[in-house]
């Protein structure tokens, strides 16, 4: 997947929520957040117009069906 450099302000607890999610998941920070934020489109609305997005998006909305069971199942 292409990658673009950007520069974002996040709040204290939320860049160390990211780091310890990121470690946890034996992933960057970048990756995490970038997973993060098509998660939380998905989840919000969010629906791509192409083709290519509109497939990438219902990965994600696989994915969080399936974080959503894994939480669920966490109590």
């Amino acid at each position: 997947m292409a990658t673009r450099k950007v520069t974002l302000s996040l709040d204290a607890s939320a860049l160390e929520f990211a780091e310890r999610a990121a470690k946890a998941d034996g992933v960057s920070v970048s990756s995490w957040l970038s997973k993060a934020a098509r998660r939380e489109a998905v989840r919000t609305g969010y629906r791509p117009t192409t083709e290519d997005a509109q497939g990438k998006a219902r990965g994600d909305e696989a994915e969080l069906a399936a974080a959503l069971e894994e939480l669920r199942a966490q109590g």
